[in-house]
């Protein structure tokens, strides 16, 4: 808990930092990275060239101020779980959050200047440090869980043993541990963080991707979009490297598999709602549940341009011929050439319609796509009665839905 003398002045500053959140990180990232050049190797260059970065840290810090100080209801134990599920797939330790630390509470007194006093300054530092402790020994704990020694890197090399082209945008990697060993299992939903470096003296860039095979399988499988930049965002550095210099043979270095959310949400009736790339857990909850527990009533509901952009469309007849309670509900912004043989769909043209989706009762909800989506989706579903927790939802990026 904050302290009682802090907890007045960072609810009194709450206000100010707010609204001078992205300056202060902004103003703290361009700090940290020209002392310490190394640690560009861990962001994403493409959310720092766009600012999503900074928005998603002067979020999460002045979130967590105010559920310490009682400003908010936000439950953190969820959110914390992911910023430290995301850390650990990046292989952060303990001893980068005093340079964080130090770094950050300078930049606030750059950016706020003399209404930073010796108690504001004290304050805030006591703010970070709950934050780290708690970020610090939740990670300790994914570590010791993926048998990784302390102190340790994350990364082990794979190799690529298969290589399939599921759209002009998709690309679908096999990989097999490059030490001869089985791939380790997975819960559906998980995700494994890829390092490449890049030519041209770019250095090394991480990226996420969840897992798309089937848990349980001696390799393990990532779809990968490529991202064209849009409205002035660099197209993507990882995915674009992983699209047109990666080929079967090669070796990738990928960290053990992390993510806090379960994809097959506990036993009852499921839905899984996708769009885009975001099918990507969805299709590795399908393949566990044709295994484990084929049974089970799942309403799988996906959202595309067309059926053509569609990826590991072709899995589905396969899927539903083991799932006989599998339901299957497709929005293509162009319906045609939609029919696809042995694959019982419903197939509508335009948008998802959330009010469409069925909800039996004790359903549990899985959500990945696009952010926008995913608000209108959960707030249809929280309306038409769906508790918060039977909601997970999985964003390729940076920040959180809002509570």
């Amino acid at each position: 808990m904050l302290s009682e003398s802090s907890a007045s002045v960072v609810t009194a500053t709450l206000p100010v930092v707010r609204a001078h959140g992205e300056a202060i990180t902004g103003c703290f990232y361009q700090r940290m990275f020209d002392a310490h050049p190394d640690l560009l190797d861990l962001f994403n260059r493409g959310n720092q060239a766009t600012g999503a970065q900074k928005a998603a840290l002067a979020s999460a810090v002045v979130a967590y101020a105010a559920h310490l100080t009682g400003d908010t209801g936000m439950p953190w134990g969820p959110v914390l779980d992911r910023i430290a599920h995301k850390h650990a797939s990046l292989g952060i330790t303990a001893t980068q959050y005093p340079i964080v630390g130090r770094h950050l509470l300078a930049a606030v007194g750059e950016v706020l200047g003399d209404a930073v006093t010796p108690e504001v300054a004290a304050a805030w530092d006591e703010v970070y440090w709950l934050l780290a402790c708690e970020l610090i020994a939740r990670e300790a704990r994914l570590y010791a869980g993926a048998g990784v020694p302390e102190g340790r890197p994350v990364w082990r090399d794979w190799r690529v043993t298969a290589r399939t082209r599921e759209s002009a945008d998709v690309v679908s990697l096999t990989l097999a541990p490059a030490g001869g060993d089985a791939a380790p299992g997975f819960t559906p939903g998980r995700y494994v963080s890829v390092a490449v470096d890049l030519d041209g003296g770019r250095g090394q860039q991480i990226r996420q991707y969840s897992l798309s095979g089937r848990p349980g399988a001696d390799q393990w499988r990532i779809t990968v979009k490529r991202v064209r930049g849009e409205g002035g965002a660099p197209d993507g550095m990882v995915s674009g490297h992983l699209h047109d210099r990666v080929a079967v043979g090669d070796t990738l270095r990928l960290s053990p598999a992390f993510g806090e959310v379960d994809a097959t949400g506990g036993d009852g009736p499921l839905l899984l709602v996708s769009a885009g790339i975001g099918l990507t857990p969805a299709m590795a909850a399908l393949a566990h549940l044709a295994d484990r527990d084929p049974g089970r009533q799942v309403t799988l509901a996906h959202a595309d341009r067309d059926a053509e952009a569609h990826a590991l469309r072709a899995e589905l007849p396969a899927l539903q011929q083991r799932l006989p309670n599998l339901a299957v509900h497709l929005w293509y912004l162009d319906a045609a050439g939609a029919d696809l043989p042995g694959l019982k769909a419903e197939v509508s043209a335009g948008l998802i319609d959330p009010d469409r989706l069925p909800l039996p009762a004790a359903v549990a909800a899985h959500l990945c796509g696009p952010v926008a989506f995913m608000n209108l989706v959960r707030a249809n579903l929280l309306r038409r009665g769906v508790p918060a927790d039977r909601i997970a939802y999985e964003v390729f990026g940076p920040g959180i839905l809002p509570g």
